[in-house]
């Protein structure tokens, strides 16, 4: 995995995390799914996992919405 993608990807883990850290896990996933779509090698986000994302919102699951940030590698 390229550095550029790595640091791209940390880069949009820490922005989601501020806005969890923050109580706001809507846009936390918002965040990640924008971020991550904004650099080539990284893509959008699949609808399967973006699902993921907006079924711990609903849950309002602060942990799972964590575990859905950090598991982007």
């Amino acid at each position: 995995m390229d550095d550029d993608r790595q640091q791209h990807l940390a880069w949009c883990k820490a922005r989601a995390l501020e806005y969890l850290d923050a109580g706001d896990l809507a846009s936390a996933v918002a965040s990640m799914a924008s971020d991550v779509g904004k650099y080539e090698s990284t893509g959008a986000i699949h609808p399967a996992l973006m699902a993921l994302g907006m079924r711990a919102i609903i849950a309002k699951d602060a942990d799972d919405v964590r575990r859905w940030i950090e598991g982007f590698n």
